[in-house]
């Protein structure tokens, strides 16, 4: 993995786009050693917090607190010069302005022509989450061109499932989409009690799994389910295509 760029998007907020992106940040350093990434949510940038990942800010608005696409150029700068892996978390402040600057300014393409390989993650979530989570992975499959796509599921918000129980993998939603995946990542649903609350507490403290692993805050029980849960979402991104 060498010289990619990895956007985390999706419309819905609260969906997990901030712990998909640390998960991603970690799993990159794990295989290369190191990760460059950047936080582009004006509001409630959780990913900046994560102070072992060294996250930058990239700040977007005016003075008058509205997006202003322009600033977004700062950051393509970046991408298309410097060398490196890059993970790129966006909130759904800025989803829709930054989709709207990579289609306008055919940015896919221009990171193709400096040797990047551009990865989109999306998120589909279960339950309630699931309509507009679907239509915004449908969006995004559909008007994004030259980049591969990972969707992650995350069923912590319920089973991947219609209102009529069909599974969304089903779906004309996920079929007209599906050529262009280059994998998917499942975040199962596990014990609320154990494996929910260490998470919880893994995300509170906005810790990585290496800092949880050698840190005395985590009993070693719950240490024993965050490597399990480690291991199983690293060994699915490592199956991937890249």
């Amino acid at each position: 993995m060498q010289n990619t760029i990895h956007f985390v998007l999706q419309a819905k907020g609260g969906i997990g786009k901030s712990f998909v992106s640390t998960l991603l940040a970690q799993h990159i350093i794990n295989e290369t050693g190191t990760v460059s990434c950047f936080d582009t949510d004006q509001e409630n940038t959780t990913f900046e917090h994560y102070k072992a990942l060294s996250v930058q800010h990239v700040v977007v608005t005016g003075q008058s607190r509205l997006i202003d696409p322009k600033k977004f150029d700062s950051l393509m700068e970046t991408l298309l010069t410097e060398a490196g892996n890059f993970v790129i978390d966006t909130g759904a402040n800025t989803f829709s302005n930054l989709l709207a600057y990579i289609v306008e300014n055919e940015v896919f393409a221009l990171l193709r022509q400096a040797r990047k390989a551009v990865y989109v993650h999306t998120i589909v979530g279960g339950g309630d989450t699931l309509a507009d989570t679907a239509n915004g992975f449908y969006a995004i499959a559909q008007k994004v061109s030259g980049a591969r796509i990972v969707l992650w599921f995350n069923e912590h918000f319920g089973d991947i499932k219609t209102a009529e129980g069909k599974p969304f993998t089903e779906t004309q939603a996920y079929r007209q989409s599906a050529g262009r995946l280059s994998g998917t990542v499942t975040l199962y649903r596990r014990n609320p009690a154990t494996f929910g609350e260490d998470i919880r507490k893994l995300n509170t403290k906005r810790h990585t799994i290496v800092q949880a692993l050698g840190s005395p805050d985590y009993s070693l029980m719950e240490k024993q389910r965050i490597r399990n849960f480690s291991h199983d979402v690293f060994g699915q991104l490592r199956a991937l295509r890249w």
